[in-house]
């Protein structure tokens, strides 16, 4: 049996996002109740990890710790450990560097995901983000660095081997498109990542890899993945739609059609304790 027949596939659900309001999507979970229900559901149909926002009371994007500390326990009340529960730490131009990395420390997450344009952009203060990279290692916090494109590889293997980010390959999450009004990404935005020099060079900068796409064809994007070797993150923060454009009810259903597509191609899905594996950095 070949390599990629045993590597399980990692199927995440991202089910709400940072931009998304329930008065563009009623079906979009934004409550700790609606987050853990959905996660639930997510996890019966083969999800192994959500990734994880929060609203603040007008429904804005958060990275409050207390709001992140209510929705885990209302998650972890619904899937006990079954899923991965990784957090965002995402910006959306609101907080910078310093405050994202406080966050984390404060909170110290099970997993954490990190733009590396946001954590560690040319002005940081490298210092810093390899003290917080040592922090992370030490509470024992998966990171999966987010790279918006392929020229984002240079910025990241450079870290690397200055050992700023200390440590020798680290879960990667690629990003086929941008967030942009009526944005559609295609299995084809994926090979400009796979293709970059600095990846051919030194593979084992990367301990794995998964995509996140935007608009109908995101499952299209996650089966290439998925046939290339890869895993996917998949929902309602990026696409509503299934494969023939009619609404989703829910994101399990969105996770219900990729884990079909997975088994299709041959591969096993992940549960969380797979996914904990995989996930796991080369320190």
């Amino acid at each position: 049996m070949s390599l990629y027949a045993q590597t399980p596939a990692i199927l995440a659900v991202a089910p709400n996002g940072a931009r998304k309001m329930q008065a563009d999507y009623p079906g979009l979970p934004i409550t700790p109740a609606d987050l853990a229900c959905e996660a639930r559901a997510c996890l019966e149909a083969g999800a192994s990890v959500i990734h994880l926002h929060v609203r603040d009371d007008e429904g804005g994007h958060s990275l409050d710790v207390g709001r992140y500390r209510e929705a885990i326990q209302e998650i972890r009340k619904a899937v006990g450990d079954e899923l991965l529960i990784q957090v965002t730490s995402e910006a959306v131009g609101i907080y910078d560097a310093d405050a994202q990395m406080a966050m984390v420390r404060e909170l110290v997450p099970e997993a954490v995901s990190l733009a590396i344009r946001e954590v560690a952009p040319e002005t940081c203060d490298e210092q810093e983000l390899s003290a917080f990279c040592a922090f992370m290692r030490e509470a024992d916090i998966l990171p999966q660095f987010i790279l918006y494109a392929p020229e984002d590889f240079a910025r990241y293997a450079e870290l690397v081997a200055r050992g700023v980010i200390p440590g020798s390959g680290f879960p990667l999450l690629y990003v086929l498109g941008r967030y942009t009004e009526g944005q559609k990404s295609s299995p084809v935005d994926l090979l400009a990542f796979l293709a970059t020099p600095v990846l051919r060079e030194q593979p084992s900068l990367v301990s794995n890899w998964m995509m996140c796409a935007f608009g109908q064809f995101e499952n299209a994007c996650a089966m290439a993945a998925i046939a290339l070797g890869g895993h996917a993150r998949i929902g309602f923060e990026n696409n509503t739609l299934l494969v023939d454009g009619t609404s989703a009810t829910s994101n399990a259903a969105l996770i219900d059609q990729a884990k079909k597509g997975v088994l299709m191609l041959g591969r096993p899905v992940a549960d969380a304790k797979v996914a904990r594996k995989l996930l796991r950095p080369a320190w």
